[in-house]
């Protein structure tokens, strides 16, 4: 699922740059190792979007109707990209910077085909927020200093997916008849020698023994 969402970034990004889009942590020895203006989109956070988690199983239904299996509800995470420019001259980063945030800028929601089609069952629109102050649990300067490089101009870009959950459970056929009860006495002896079979409501199903 990550990777899908790396690619969708990619796409979005693209038209900004000529030259490289890179998903590696800007870390000292890699700039020191690039030789062409490029974009890096650098995966610095995960976390769930606890707000949009859902309880219990959901139903997935046929043509009918009928329930044929349950699953468990997907999982959202929120994608937290750092995205920043690496040219030769500080006026080119800009300009990079620029673009990509023009790019972004209009999209809201990712959608379309910039949706990976594993999700496309669960939502046809992903969040996508850009350049949102970071919460109080994030500090990009704190996010440089891990990196050992030294602080840069650079845009926070989240987007939220789902992730679906694999296990899913086969549901019974739908109740055809209604149950039958036997009332006995204390010593263990059937009040009536026939059953009766209690009528499940909007079944159509007549009680034996009993008025319809």
């Amino acid at each position: 699922m990550i990777h899908e969402i790396d690619a969708s970034l990619r796409l979005l990004l693209a038209p900004a740059v000529t030259g490289d889009i890179a998903f590696e942590a800007p870390t000292r020895d890699w700039a020191a190792r690039r030789n062409a203006p490029t974009l890096n989109a650098y995966l610095y956070d995960i976390r769930e979007d606890v707000a949009r988690r859902e309880r219990g199983p959901v139903a997935e239904r046929d043509a009918q109707g009928v329930v044929t299996r349950r699953r468990q509800p997907p999982r959202w995470f929120r994608l937290s990209y750092l995205v920043t420019a690496w040219t030769a001259r500080p006026e080119d980063e800009h300009r990079l910077l620029s673009g990509a945030l023009a790019l972004l800028l209009p999209h809201e929601v990712l959608s379309g085909d910039a949706v990976p089609e594993s999700v496309r069952a669960i939502t046809p629109t992903l969040p996508l927020t850009v350049a949102v102050p970071p919460g109080d649990s994030r500090s990009l300067a704190e996010i440089w200093s891990a990196l050992g490089g030294e602080l840069k101009p650079s845009l926070d870009v989240v987007i939220t997916t789902p992730f679906p959950v694999t296990p899913v459970y086969g549901a019974a056929p739908p109740v055809t008849e209604g149950a039958e009860v036997v009332v006995r006495g204390l010593d263990g002896v059937p009040n009536d020698s026939s059953p009766r079979m209690l009528r499940r409501p909007g079944s159509g199903i007549a009680a034996r023994g009993g008025r319809a």
